[in-house]
């Protein structure tokens, strides 16, 4: 009975403590995330191409069946595919019409919220059994965290299940930690380390205190720095990084260096909408209006100039950004057009919709013309009245908008 113990223990103490390689940069990941197939998949994807990523990333799960990171592609894909779809990669929304704080009902697709949980449910178990052979299995951990980041931005952003969202985000942190103390040097980790240090640390001085009482501390600069680390160095989640690092850069109103930071990403992925998009979005934002608008017009022109520039082009979030950027210049009728071109994108979604029609409304209250704002309105309410842009479109049928 001792031999056997003894020789089990010696076997878990000569299990590898991980099974990362180390990338030409130095950097230790799945090697799995360095083949060519999957970086060819990884660039459809960025281009915004999800039906052509989906099919290369497919091929490789079925190659590689034991592999959760391999389903983790795909589960990645579907997540993004569908975020897109329902418009909510579109950054004005968050920055200013208060998404996660409001009432912002959001038409969800079923038979992909089944698949999504399937593919997640799959990484999961895939990471789960690897896990039992080899706890110290520093691939799997990071499989694992990064299902349950997916699914977690997935169930917040559309199911608005905010609660559930907050403790899958906890266990993802948790993977993520368990594999730097393994292997420091797994730089994709500091992706869902970064972000929650800077969220954390953006709490209100109350809110500090209290998450302080329980352990929890969080520190904004950290988080950028953690992001810059993982935008320069990481595998498979450098964009990510870089993406979430200018949205917090954005946040802090340091839009130069934000700038910076999108403008590197549309010249790595010239054919993204989304990179083009935030480009003319912080000119915007950082008071130059004029410059945006010719911005938003150059994509506009671009996206729809014979030869399909853009895989997958949502127009919407090009005039709705238009209509925010001529807004802003007070240029009302201009504003006022681009919003209804907005609504009648044949990708637009009720969301961007009920936005945009309220914002065309505002626009020829502004504008004197209350015959058309009502109609605008109207609009939003024929989508449904348990929305906040819905409350607004209410009191405005009754009290024009007066700019405020």
């Amino acid at each position: 009975m001792r031999l056997c113990t003894f020789i089990a223990v010696f076997f878990v103490g000569v299990l590898p403590t991980f099974s990362a390689i180390k990338a030409p940069n130095g950097t230790d990941t799945n090697p799995l995330n360095l083949a060519p197939e999957v970086q060819a998949a990884y660039q459809h994807f960025y281009d915004l191409d999800y039906a052509t990523a989906q099919t290369f990333f497919e091929k490789i799960a079925a190659e590689h069946p034991t592999d959760p990171m391999a389903v983790d592609y795909v589960l990645n894909n579907a997540v993004f595919r569908e975020l897109y779809r329902l418009d909510l990669l579109d950054t004005t929304l968050y920055v200013e019409d208060g998404f996660l704080s409001g009432k912002h009902p959001v038409t969800e697709n079923l038979g992909a919220t089944r698949q999504i949980q399937a593919l997640y449910q799959r990484a999961i178990d895939l990471s789960n059994h690897r896990l039992a052979a080899n706890p110290n299995d520093a691939d799997a951990l990071f499989a694992r965290g990064f299902a349950t980041s997916l699914e977690t931005i997935y169930i917040g952003m559309v199911e608005k299940k905010y609660v559930t969202a907050l403790h899958l985000a906890s266990a993802s942190r948790k993977d993520d930690d368990a594999v730097l103390k393994l292997d420091p040097n797994y730089v994709d980790c500091y992706l869902i380390v970064g972000v929650h240090e800077y969220v954390l640390g953006s709490l209100t001085l109350p809110l500090k205190v209290l998450a302080g009482l329980v352990g929890i501390h969080g520190s904004k600069s950290k988080g950028i720095k953690d992001l810059e680390w993982v935008g320069r160095d990481g595998i498979i989640n450098s964009v990510a990084a870089r993406t979430s690092l200018a949205i917090f850069l954005r946040r802090e109103a340091q839009y130069g260096k934000a700038l910076d930071v999108i403008d590197g990403l549309a010249h790595q992925y010239p054919h993204n909408f989304l990179f083009v998009l935030e480009h003319a979005n912080l000119l915007k934002d950082s008071g130059q209006g004029m410059q945006a608008i010719a911005a938003y017009q150059a994509m506009l022109q671009r996206a729809t100039a014979p030869g399909g520039y853009y895989a997958d082009v949502h127009l919407e979030m090009a005039f709705y950004g238009l209509g925010e950027a001529a807004r802003g210049q007070r240029h009302i009728q201009e504003a006022a057009s681009a919003y209804e071109s907005a609504t009648v994108q044949p990708t637009a979604t009720p969301l961007m919709k009920r936005r945009a029609h309220l914002r065309a409304g505002e626009m020829y209250d502004l504008l004197g013309q209350r015959a058309q704002a009502k109609q605008q309105y109207d609009a939003v309410l024929a989508l449904g009245t348990d929305s906040d842009q819905a409350e607004r479109a209410s009191r405005y049928e009754t009290s024009p908008y007066r700019g405020k």
